[in-house]
């Protein structure tokens, strides 16, 4: 199973975008899902998370008050919104399931192709 990531592109500094996270079946269900992003020539990092169940919302303080994660497990979906966008928040972001809430890359799987975020100033 892999995730899909999408809704990447091209934003100038203070914009927003929307990334969609798309699972196959029901492969989200009963799944914490996660956001996380690799800036060019660096390790990917931890983004956000929510889990299934409660909803609850994890953040890194890099994004915290700007970007907020959701879902909807009607759907099977995931989405990244993203507002106030910064040059430093150029970077491949994946979504990516675990069966706990963490903020490690090792306790997520299903990775899929990332979509590209690049910000311009």
């Amino acid at each position: 199973v892999q995730l899909q990531a999408s809704g990447g592109g091209l934003v100038q500094a203070g914009g927003s975008l929307r990334l969609s996270c798309a699972a196959s079946g029901r492969s989200l269900s009963g799944y914490d899902m996660g956001w996380f992003r690799q800036p060019p020539g660096k390790e990917r990092e931890f983004v956000a998370a929510i889990s299934w169940s409660r909803g609850t919302t994890s953040y890194a303080d890099s994004v915290k008050g700007r970007f907020a994660i959701s879902r909807d497990n009607a759907r099977n979906t995931g989405y990244l919104q993203m507002n106030s966008l910064k040059p430093e928040d150029t970077a491949v972001y994946y979504c990516a399931r675990s069966r706990t809430m963490s903020t490690r890359t090792a306790d997520f799987g299903s990775w899929g192709q990332g979509t590209l975020v690049t910000v311009s100033s």
